[in-house]
């Protein structure tokens, strides 16, 4: 490490000091039981710590995990626990943190892309990120919808239970899903755990965290993850259900799981903060006004490995197209890129061949997992198109992607 920057790679017993900065900087206590799940995934070797005198000034940090990408499933480096000291702004310690971190996955060769939450989204672009997946928000008056669709026959079976006693099938469950979503990561048991705890003081008033399962003829084919806030006005009941996952391997299920959540006693409202800008709700209530949709950002895409993260995603239709990328930070990222494939396969290579289209590795990034339109960033200024050829399609895919969780 550049110990003469004042970074260094993480150790076990910097736990402490990192969680003390984290609360600094997201004004949100990491004690307790909090704590001891960042604790748990902690991955000292892909931490970065910039000291001052002693200080934990600021830290960066990286997750060995897999991203589901159209058509398949890569290594994607989960960046999180991003921050800087307040008395240690507008140094420099971000973007020397960021550049570093990004040099060292390159160099580490396991990984063509990088994926991360923005608490600022202006910053991250600055370093190659862009905006991937948006997430849709919603805040359901939940006596006012309706769902349009008739029960499924035979009718199958909902049972309830704790998330932690209820892990073996959540688990299973979320894994034959999560394969076909753009966005989803895998989980392994530390990673269900750190997802599944749910101290007190992290509640923000409400209740304690459910698991409905739902069963059919054949066995488990679904889940919902949820609490509930309780409420009281001069008109009677007033609670809302707080939705944290909804993973359905089926129409049916999927109904079945939102009638039980639209119906729970004495609630008024059902929110859900991390819902598929194209989730099947939207299409399956009488009054879809009442859903209370509004569209945030979700995840951040970096490519790595340019070549490789290109060929290791699937395309929806025959493309044939060069690119011409800048990338300040990874240099051999930038050039002119032959990109050839489609639903079967992809190749990436160098060409010396005039460009179709010239872009940036953010806007690159942004339409990496389908949900961003290469044509809709031309339209705004930030990509041009050079000729004819037009990737945008080919770059789309059959989901929009989405994100189950903020790691």
């Amino acid at each position: 490490m550049d110990e003469a920057a004042g970074l260094r790679r993480g150790r076990p017993e910097d736990i402490a000091a990192i969680c003390e900065l984290l609360g600094l900087v997201f004004h949100e206590a990491f004690e307790g039981e909090a704590k001891a799940a960042e604790a748990e995934v902690y991955e000292p070797e892909r931490s970065l710590l910039a000291e001052d005198d002693g200080v934990l000034a600021g830290h960066a940090l990286a997750f060995g995990r897999e991203l589901t990408v159209p058509g398949a499933v890569l290594p994607a480096a989960h960046i999180s626990s991003v921050g800087v000291r307040p008395t240690h702004r507008r140094r420099g310690l971000l973007t020397t943190l960021m550049t570093r971190q990004l040099n060292d996955i390159a160099a580490a060769g396991r990984e063509p892309i990088a994926v991360l939450w923005a608490s600022e989204t202006a910053i991250y672009p600055r370093f190659g990120y862009g905006l991937a997946t948006y997430r849709l928000k919603l805040s359901i008056m939940n006596r006012e919808v309706r769902l349009t669709a008739a029960p499924a026959e035979p009718a199958g079976r909902l049972r309830m239970g704790d998330p932690v006693a209820l892990l073996s099938e959540l688990s299973k469950l979320y894994d034959q899903v999560r394969t076909d979503r753009p966005g989803w990561s895998d989980r392994d048991d530390r990673w269900w755990r750190y997802v599944l705890i749910d101290p007190e003081d992290r509640r923000r008033g409400a209740g304690r965290r459910y698991a409905v399962v739902h069963d059919g003829p054949a066995g488990p084919t679904g889940y919902a993850l949820w609490r509930v806030r309780h409420g009281w006005s001069d008109h009677g009941p007033d609670a809302e259900v707080q939705v944290d996952e909804v993973v359905a391997g089926d129409p049916p299920t999927y109904q079945a799981l939102w009638r039980f959540l639209l119906s729970i006693d004495l609630s008024r409202r059902v929110s859900w903060r991390l819902a598929a800008v194209d989730e099947p709700l939207l299409h399956l209530v009488d009054e879809p006004r009442r859903l209370g949709g509004t569209v945030g950002d979700g995840l951040f895409v970096r490519l790595v490995d340019l070549p490789a993260a290109l060929a290791g995603r699937r395309y929806l239709a025959p493309v044939d197209v060069v690119l011409e990328v800048t990338d300040p930070i990874l240099a051999a990222n930038a050039g002119r890129w032959r990109l050839t494939g489609g639903p079967d396969g992809a190749t990436c290579a160098r060409t010396a061949d005039p460009a179709d289209l010239a872009c940036s590795v953010t806007d690159l990034g942004a339409a990496y997992l389908g949900g961003t339109s290469l044509a809709a960033l031309a339209a705004a200024g930030r990509v041009r198109q050079l000729t004819g050829n037009d990737p945008s399609a080919a770059f789309g895919w059959h989901r929009a992607p989405s994100a189950t969780e903020v790691f």
